[in-house]
């Protein structure tokens, strides 16, 4: 498992040293690619898909009638259907894995493959989830369970031929707001042979029927990004009235079996996040390292080995 990258850096630092780096011409002569068009084409496309989608701002409403999301400058929204395009076909993940998704916030300055780092919005419509355990909970006793627990699922992961997934630590205590009902905290993440660590950042917001799910995945170096911008992001989630914590009846409405300190403690990662941007950013690389740079160029390009140099779309 590698960790995070931006996927435009990527693709080109891999291109520039696969480029620079002799090569032994193969049978078939194939064409000649420059770094300076390996990068023009790589940004072209990137551009055009940026452009390709529409984002929000402003009040938007979310999950039907359930919440609002008030997007303040400085982030932009993705609406559900093409944040689900995102995660399945830019992001290379499974369908069913998106099906639950409201939407994405990003920074106004990023995009869907060059994002610092994006939330990626659900909602669970668990039940009404008690807070009576908030003030009582040993985030330190809870982590060292959380490590113990780690341990023994690593072993079920190498046994199933996946590399491991070291939980760290808190990146960030979790912290519950009693007052506006939000819960967020932070875990540090090693995966097995990554260069760094990554960071899951997790927000949740409590309501009568359920919870706004907020997680965002990123590297480690982006902690302070992240935190930097958590004020504002905790304040763009609001439950609509007839689904407000406060409106929580107990002859009609459902509990949830999580507590708050279940809904930390809970061993499900953000499941958006981790691997849909994990991995998919470094499918170039993986195309890279396997056939050169030439495999590189036709997977941006979607061309077959027969075409000839003047085939190839000029940035």
């Amino acid at each position: 498992m590698l960790i995070r990258v931006p996927f435009a850096f990527a693709a080109l630092a891999f291109a520039t040293a696969l480029f620079a780096a002799p090569q032994t011409p193969p049978e078939s002569e194939e064409p000649e690619i420059s770094d300076e068009q390996m990068e023009a084409h790589t940004k072209a496309l990137i551009d055009s898909l940026e452009g390709s989608y529409t984002y929000q701002h402003g009040v938007i409403q979310v999950g039907g009638d359930v919440a609002t999301l008030n997007v303040p400058d400085g982030f932009k929204f993705l609406d559900a259907e093409q944040s689900k395009q995102v995660i399945v076909d830019v992001w290379d993940n499974p369908p069913d894995v998106a099906e639950s998704v409201l939407g994405m916030i990003i920074p106004t300055y990023s995009g869907v493959l060059d994002n610092a780092f994006a939330f990626v919005v659900e909602y669970d419509d668990m039940g009404y989830v008690s807070d009576e355990d908030a003030d009582d909970i040993d985030y330190d006793d809870m982590m060292t369970g959380l490590k113990k627990d780690d341990a023994e699922e690593n072993k079920h992961r190498q046994e199933a031929g996946y590399g491991t997934l070291e939980l760290v630590g808190w990146a960030s205590q979790p912290y519950y707001d009693k007052e506006h009902k939000v819960l967020h905290w932070a875990k540090e993440l090693h995966a097995e042979d990554a260069d760094g660590n990554t960071l899951n950042y997790n927000v949740r917001v409590l309501g009568r029927k359920g919870v706004l799910i907020l997680n965002a995945v990123a590297g480690m170096t982006e902690l302070d990004s992240v935190k930097e911008n958590i004020p504002a992001v905790l304040s763009m989630a609001k439950f609509n009235p007839g689904y407000t914590y406060e409106e929580f009846d107990s002859s009609i409405d459902d509990v949830a079996a999580w507590t708050i300190g279940g809904l930390v403690a809970g061993k499900v990662l953000a499941k958006v996040g981790l691997f849909a941007l994990l991995l998919k950013n470094i499918k170039l690389i993986i195309l890279a390292i396997g056939g050169g740079g030439v495999a590189a160029w036709r997977f941006f390009t979607g061309r077959k080995k027969k075409d000839g140099p003047e085939d190839y779309p000029k940035a």
